[in-house]
């Protein structure tokens, strides 16, 4: 006998209430694929021997770890090449001019997972605008996972991985190859770190970011959670930054806060002044 219905709307419940993930009813079957791991580990015989478990121990850790496990973390190197084209020609050119005198620059990888994202902009940086060698460039991942954050954190992928979005040319550039894996160089792991927050949660003390990428992430969430995390998001952005939504996600939520722009088949948002 598996889950029942029941079960899985606790499931469901329990992970929206954790990271604001809302799981549609119709992705019932990933439960079993991504949280048997867990349930063994907790030492329960089945997947609904571990909710039962869940409904009784309040454990958070517990109640995390299965948040972090429904979490979508798929992502390549230079996902979705546009906003890529968009940071090259249009929105990092504007930030170093506008940036020229204090010659520092920060960016937030909001919801980073495995880290491609943090790297492939701090090599789009290196590759690109080489004025930038002597400023003072931070790239922070953040992500709700701590396991996709220790595995950002320690730079190596698989080949499967780098061959996902990554021209052959910046591999042998910008990663050195150690047995089946490939590390990120040095230069590039020095310009990005990386730490847990949950974007429904109070965010931990982060600096002022010129630059959001906050992609592919605020489909899975409710509005309400949306709306917050825009004004979380406004508030740790500099006057004249820049927000990165994914393709299919606009500011709907906040259009006092923020205003849209175009430029390279590409939307981007700047922070409304004094909302």
């Amino acid at each position: 006998m598996g889950c029942s219905d029941s079960d899985y709307a606790y499931l469901r419940q329990l992970v929206l209430a954790e990271s604001a993930n809302l799981i549609d009813p119709s992705r019932n079957a990933l439960f079993e694929t991504r949280l048997t791991p867990i349930a063994r580990m907790a030492g329960a015989a089945s997947l609904e021997d571990f909710v039962s478990l869940l409904r009784v121990d309040r454990t958070p850790q517990l109640h995390r770890a299965v948040a972090e496990a429904m979490t979508i973390n798929e992502t390549s190197f230079f996902r979705d090449g546009k906003p890529f084209d968009a940071l090259r020609e249009t929105i990092l050119p504007r930030l170093i001019e506008n940036n020229a005198a204090e010659r520092r620059l920060r960016i937030w990888s909001a919801a980073s997972s495995t880290g491609q994202e943090a790297y492939s902009i701090a090599m789009l940086i290196c590759e690109h605008f080489a004025e930038l060698a002597g400023w003072d460039v931070k790239i922070l991942g953040t992500d709700l996972s701590r396991q996709v954050i220790e595995y950002a954190q320690r730079g190596r992928y698989r080949r499967m991985e780098v061959n996902r979005g990554l021209p052959a040319r910046m591999l042998v550039k910008y990663l050195v190859r150690d047995g089946d894996e490939w590390e990120v160089t040095p230069n590039l792991q020095a310009m990005c770190s990386f730490q847990y927050a949950n974007l429904c949660a109070p965010l931990p003390k982060l600096p002022v970011f010129d630059l959001v990428m906050l992609r592919n992430v605020l489909l899975y969430f409710p509005q309400q959670d949306r709306s917050c995390v825009f004004s979380d998001v406004y508030r740790q952005m500099a006057p004249g930054g820049y927000l990165m939504l994914g393709a299919a996600e606009q500011a709907e939520d906040s259009t006092n806060l923020f205003q849209a722009e175009f430029a390279r088949d590409c939307y981007f948002y700047r922070p409304t002044p004094g909302s």
